[in-house]
């Protein structure tokens, strides 16, 4: 949006929540526990992750046509991958809000709590917007896995459907935030980031203007 967010009051938005990154994941975990469309989408891809699962060992053990420990460990593989990829899932975040329009973007990492957050200082983004950025990573890395699973023989199969599982556990931060957007639908929401203070806000459009 071409607003700052000193302008968002006199525009007539109020403060609707304030999010301190260091609190993301009961946030996250609060808004994932909600119906709304995205937590049911967020589940089924983790299903469909499961399922994958179960079918490809499933498969191992019937036919025995590859050993088990030999796909076990290819499926170790896919984990370890995964989180290899946290530096890239970040910089297509980044690229997602370049796209929409920011131009101070950074990147912040809490090795306790064991987050990543890409961030748009005071960039405001409407609902729109920050259902680019937010869904970013998880749709471009998984059509690159699909793609590639059709590429590679049948351990490296393995390691991909590890990476598939991995991968969309850990996009649960992006599910959550979206499944707050989806929350307030009925709601005018918009969000900026502040990096200094390490906060996200959010605000919603009011029906009656502020008096100047």
């Amino acid at each position: 949006m071409k607003i700052q967010p000193s302008e968002l009051e006199k525009n007539g938005y109020v403060l609707l929540d304030t999010l301190n990154h260091m609190e993301i994941v009961p946030f996250v975990q609060a808004y994932l526990k909600k119906r709304t469309n995205f937590t049911l989408l967020y589940y089924a891809f983790n299903l469909l992750a499961v399922t994958l699962i179960g079918l490809v060992f499933g498969l191992i053990a019937g036919r025995n046509a590859i050993k088990f420990g030999d796909a076990f460990g290819h499926f170790s593989y896919g984990i370890l991958i995964a989180f290899l990829l946290i530096p890239i899932h970040e910089y297509i975040h980044v690229l997602a809000y370049r796209s929409q329009g920011a131009d101070q973007t950074s990147y912040d990492v809490n090795w306790k709590k064991f987050y990543f957050m890409a961030i748009a200082d005071h960039f405001v983004a409407n609902r729109r917007e920050f259902q680019v950025v937010a869904l970013a990573p998880f749709a471009v890395i998984s059509m690159a896995l699909l793609i590639l699973f059709f590429l590679v023989n049948p351990l490296w199969q393995i390691t991909i459907i590890g990476i598939f599982f991995t991968h969309t556990a850990c996009c649960s931060g992006d599910f959550g935030l979206l499944s707050y957007f989806s929350f307030h639908k009925n709601e005018e929401v918009v969000t900026y980031d502040d990096a200094v203070e390490k906060r996200t806000y959010f605000f919603k459009k009011t029906e009656v203007q502020p008096i100047s």
